[in-house]
Parts: C-alpha cells; sequence; structure tokens
C-alpha cells in the first residue's frame, strides 16, 4: 500500500493523518505543499481537492482525514 499525504507544517487535521497513520503502523510520504509550491489549484488537478489534508492512497484519492478515518472504519486500510 503506497500513502501521500499532501499537507502543511501547521495543519491539525494532516498532522492527525500522520498520527494514524503511525499508530497503525502503516508508511506513508509527506508532501508539504509550502515547501514544494503546490498551489491549491495545482493540489486540485492532482487530488481533486485544495484544502489539506489531501490523501492519497495506490494513487486514489480518498479526501482529508476524515475521509481516512471513513476508509480505515470501512476496513480498507491494510493494518
Amino acid at each position: 500500500m503506497k500513502i501521500k499525504i499532501y499537507s502543511t507544517s501547521w495543519c491539525g487535521p494532516c498532522n492527525s493523518a500522520k498520527s494514524l497513520l503511525n499508530e497503525l503502523s502503516l508508511p506513508f510520504q509527506t508532501i508539504d505543499i509550502e515547501e514544494k509550491e503546490i498551489s491549491r489549484d495545482d493540489l486540485f488537478k492532482l487530488t481533486g481537492g485544495r484544502t489539506v489534508p489531501q490523501i492519497v492512497i495506490d494513487e486514489k484519492p480518498i479526501g482529508g482525514f476524515d475521509n481516512l478515518v471513513q476508509y480505515y472504519n470501512e476496513g480498507n486500510l491494510k493494518v
């Protein structure tokens, strides 16, 4: 499972998503949109969303933190 999180350093929900994945011992790649100079329009082109976090699992955008929790609760995150 390949997980990417598009985030910013100051984003609370981004940190919550990273904490959940760490608790589940699932590796992920963090992409800081400010460091990489990814605009919100570029983020939308990449993920379909303009807010952070935007989480992509196996090249499929799933949305933000609430979507990640739902994805987990539905049994879609392999622990």
